[in-house]
């Protein structure tokens, strides 16, 4: 008696599980540049280039906003439909920003997770691994910026950091 409960049980959840999968659709994106960001309902779920050829994102079946963000380039915000079981192919080239008028100074992250999201006044400016070493670094005029780094998974850390011409400030995890 006890065993047929634990089968019915176990056959239960593998039910469910299966079901809860069948709700589900992938996303693969061929976006240029591939380090622009995506974000899918307002979340960030990391650099195109990671949901190309080889990877796709798995996401909830229905209507989404897609968002695709790169400092360099204007944004391109669109609506997707993520069909259950089947994969959603995206394909944008963004359009060049004009470049900001030097001088610059430059802000670092060093020691933070790869993918962690680098926002400053409350834009994507990209992931901490684009600007964490002596040869990288984000490029911003003279001023006080609000930053906040959001890593893929635990607490962000935010901070007011003053750029200065000629000068790399460092925001250290």
């Amino acid at each position: 008696m006890i065993r047929s409960w634990v089968v019915a049980a176990v056959l239960l959840s593998f039910a469910g599980l299966c079901t809860a999968q069948k709700s589900d659709g992938f996303l693969k994106a061929k976006v240029e540049p591939g380090r622009a960001g995506i974000f899918l309902d307002g979340k960030y779920i990391g650099p195109a280039a990671n949901f190309g050829i080889t990877r796709k994102y798995t996401v909830p079946a229905g209507e989404h906003e897609m968002k695709l963000v790169d400092p360099r380039y204007d944004e391109i915000t669109k609506k997707i439909t993520i069909t259950a079981g089947k994969t959603t192919h995206v394909t944008e080239t963004m359009k060049l920003a004009p470049l900001a008028k030097p001088p610059y100074g430059i802000l670092r992250t060093p020691g933070f997770e790869k993918y962690t999201a680098v926002y400053v006044n409350g834009k994507f400016y990209g992931h901490a691994d684009e600007i964490d070493n002596f040869a990288q670094g984000l490029l911003l005029p003279p001023g006080t910026y609000d930053v906040k780094l959001v890593p893929m998974s635990g607490a962000a850390k935010e901070e007011k950091i003053t750029i200065e011409a000629n000068k790399t400030s460092i925001l250290k995890k």
